[in-house]
């Protein structure tokens, strides 16, 4: 429960960004009248002119907002196509997987973002349609990525597994060097090659690599430079991956930052999907940090054919009166949340970090005083009746240490194969490229 309500937290404040910095050049969508030729054919599927002209839109609106110089147009459709063919990819794989996403699913999702933008459902539509953005369509690019987001969990996520070797090697490291700095602003250039790379792929791309680095330590724009050379799925974003916590570092960099210094360029990192140029931008020290947890249980009913929004609302009200008329929560939760891996601890969900769950879980939450019950409330799992236990200051304790540290080595892992799975999907296909110049 805990995984998948950060995962849609992660997601549902990355589209809020993505979609409110689109603004006004957005509007000028109109101004295009596309030419519906096909432009890929991706395995049974196409990729046509009017597809690429609206991403390269936002694209370039994003561009502008970061004040990154564009790049030239062939090299930002080779990009933005790059995009749009996994995306393609990774959709048919989901159908194929029977990864369906429900309206209700997608509903909450969209009230999250407006909620987390402090806009009312008629607001936040009225803001997507001035700016020339169709709700339909955008309803649309929010199913595809909840669908992904689901594909990566079912094809990655739920195959990694962390030993015990792995977290106390990760606790030794991070007690030596690692803890010297805490967090690290990377920027990220990879230089691709496929799966099984013959000696002559690998060999053109790492020359390919090299020649890059050699250009950006004679003074070139390593944003610029990303946005043109690099494969990887940051590249129109300047290749930045953002700040980084120290143990939350792909395992390929995590040894070579602890000695680099601000605006240092590496040399080419050889991996399985290619060769990797990092930049390490900026670092923050190791001070130590002092954050509240939330002891808290819940009791989780959802929604389906047979159970409506009302049902559910109406049966957690009715659970919240007997709570407070002396039944005991852990009992109810027992025998009515569908939360199953947390009923059977009595709906406990355990000390839970701030960013950890939904903002609309935590909102609640952050209300209560120790003891205190929420009021029925809706997130995309269903409908929730969330009790305060107790708030702590928290300094790790080994325990929560050694938890943290296996989330950090699978959030490494997954990044990883992540990258490995895509690659795989992209070289499987049978994919015809008919932009000119391409």
């Amino acid at each position: 429960m805990t995984i998948r309500l950060l995962l849609a937290k992660a997601f549902t404040t990355l589209l809020a960004g993505l979609i409110l910095v689109q603004g006004p050049a957005l509007a000028q969508s109109t101004a295009v009248e596309p030419v519906d030729e096909i432009i890929a054919v991706v395995d049974e599927d196409i990729i046509v002119r009017s597809e690429l002209e609206s991403a390269i839109i936002k694209i370039v609106t994003q561009l502008r907002q970061q004040g990154q110089q564009l790049p030239p147009r062939t090299i930002l459709e080779k990009q933005v196509l790059g995009r749009l063919i996994l995306r393609k990819l990774q959709m048919a794989a989901a159908a194929r997987a029977g990864i369906t996403v429900g309206e209700e699913i997608v509903a909450q999702a969209i009230n999250n973002i407006a909620q987390n933008n402090n806009l009312s459902l008629s607001e936040f539509r009225q803001t997507l349609e001035q700016s020339g953005i169709s709700f339909k369509h955008f309803r649309e690019d929010i199913r595809e990525e909840i669908t992904m987001q689901r594909l990566q969990d079912q094809e990655v996520r739920r195959r990694i597994r962390v030993t015990d070797q792995e977290v106390d090697t990760y606790l030794a490291r991070q007690a030596g060097e690692l803890g010297k700095r805490s967090a690290y602003h990377l920027q990220h250039i990879l230089i691709a090659t496929p799966e099984a790379a013959s000696p002559e792929q690998a060999e053109e791309a790492r020359q390919r690599a090299e020649s890059i680095v050699r250009s950006l330590r004679e003074g070139a724009d390593f944003a610029s430079t990303a946005i043109a050379e690099s494969d990887g799925r940051q590249a129109l974003e300047g290749g930045d991956l953002g700040w980084r916590p120290a143990d939350q570092l792909p395992t390929l960099f995590a040894d070579l930052v602890i000695s680099m210094e601000r605006g240092q360029i590496s040399d080419p990192i050889r991996t399985a999907s290619g060769f990797h140029i990092i930049r390490l931008d900026d670092f923050k020290g190791g001070e130590r940090q002092i954050i509240t947890q939330s002891h808290v249980r819940h009791i989780l009913i959802s929604t389906n054919e047979v159970t409506s929004n009302q049902d559910a609302r109406t049966r957690l009200e009715q659970l919240r009166q007997r709570i407070e008329g002396g039944d005991d929560f852990a009992a109810l939760a027992r025998s009515h949340s569908d939360d199953k891996s947390s009923a059977i601890k009595g709906g406990d969900l355990g000390w839970i970090t701030p960013g950890a769950l939904l903002p609309r879980f935590e909102e609640e939450i952050d209300k209560l005083a120790p003891g205190e019950l929420t009021q029925p409330f809706r997130t995309e799992f269903g409908w929730h009746l969330a009790q305060l236990l107790e708030r702590r200051d928290h300094d790790s304790t080994d325990e929560v240490r050694r938890a943290e540290a296996r989330k950090a080595i699978s959030d490494r892992k997954v990044a990883e194969e992540s990258e490995l799975y895509l690659r795989r999907l992209r070289d499987e296909a049978y994919i015809d490229i008919r932009l000119s110049d391409s």
